[in-house]
């Protein structure tokens, strides 16, 4: 009884201690600022790599956008939360970034899929790649109890993939509403639009998503495999890579697998093409491979790192998200490049 009773208290105790610190930072006290901002950054990081499909772009945006409530905060009435003011503030430096660079893709928005293995595939790089997501502290986040996607759900691959197709408002709209559970009234608040407007976005948005996101989820299907079938799965994956064994991988695989590796163009589709691109350049035509397993976009991955002789050691190579349709992989996509490392935590090279 008497912990019931003192909640409103506590609640009233936090509400006083941050519109103190609020009347602290808009004075002019940025450690103030940062401590108030600093339980928002990692949701905030995820909304930003959602609206721009990039971790690094996200990086960039968050800092952009901090930076921009900071100078603003005078202006900031407390009308609204301080997460919601932080959000708007997030979400319309997003759009300015799409407004100028357009939206990523990925191998299998450019062309058809190959029916035998590129060996000579060289890297485009004048496409804006997706990248991978670290999703490691990513929790359940402060959604709204009736908004459609967890968090989780909401970094998959193919859902950041398929926001890509959608117009910068009609991204915003369906991430905000779907994703963080925010009304459609404070989203058009947020947008400077009207509610009709935010509406017919979310009408559009959801015909795009819904023709191109995948059922069941990841998430659904990972609980469904469990912990311990996933960690067998993804072991024979990276075995079957290591000891160059094209039967034990195509066991793990799915008839309708296919297997992309952006910046390279090319992309497989089939268990045919795709046992013809594995046995031909990843199992016997690379040399030898090690690897470190991690997550990636809520689903499994892995770190690959392929030998260098010249420098007497495995170096990073390529990050790989898997999906599941089942217990077997139906999807591989290979971000190659070191750039990626970093931001997992993974080492550069390995012995």
């Amino acid at each position: 009884m008497s912990q019931d009773s003192s909640e409103p208290a506590e609640s009233t105790a936090t509400e006083d201690t941050e519109e103190s610190d609020l009347i602290r930072a808009r004075g002019g006290d940025s450690d103030v600022f940062d401590r108030l901002v600093a339980p928002l950054r990692r949701e905030l990081h995820a909304h930003c790599y959602r609206m721009l499909g990039s971790t690094h772009d996200a990086d960039d945006a968050v800092q952009e956008a901090l930076l921009r409530a900071w100078r603003g905060l005078a202006r900031f009435e407390g009308r609204s939360s301080l997460r919601s003011w932080l959000y708007t503030v997030a979400t319309r430096t997003c759009l300015d970034s799409i407004e100028s660079r357009g939206r990523r893709a990925l191998p299998i928005d450019l062309g058809p899929s190959s029916d035998r293995a590129v060996v000579d595939d060289t890297p485009v790089t004048d496409v804006a790649w997706l990248g991978p997501y670290p999703d490691v502290g990513l929790g359940d986040g402060r959604a709204a109890p009736d908004a459609r996607y967890e968090q989780r759900e909401a970094v998959e691959l193919a859902f950041v993939a398929a926001l890509q197709h959608l117009p910068g408002n009609q991204r915003a709209a369906l991430l905000l509403f779907e994703v963080l559970g925010f009304s459609a009234a404070e989203i058009a608040t947020m947008m400077d639009t009207s509610t009709t407007s935010v509406n017919s976005a979310l009408a559009r948005a959801r015909v795009v998503v819904t023709k191109r996101v995948p059922a069941p989820t990841q998430q659904q299907t990972l609980r469904a495999v469990g912990d311990a079938r996933l960690r067998e799965i993804v072991s024979g994956y990276t075995t079957a890579l290591e000891h160059g064994d094209g039967d034990a991988l195509v066991a793990l695989l799915t008839e309708d697998v296919t297997w992309s590796m952006p910046p390279r163009p090319h992309w497989y589709h089939g268990i045919d093409a795709v046992t013809d691109f594995a046995v031909r350049v990843p199992l016997t035509g690379c040399g030898s491979w090690r690897h470190s397993t991690t997550t990636a976009n809520g689903q499994p991955a892995v770190g690959h790192y392929l030998w260098d002789e010249a420098a007497g050691a495995h170096l990073s190579w390529s990050v790989t998200v898997l999906a599941l349709r089942g217990e077997r992989i139906s999807e591989l996509t290979s971000f190659i490049g070191p750039e990626h490392f970093a931001p997992f935590g993974l080492p550069d090279s390995l012995p």
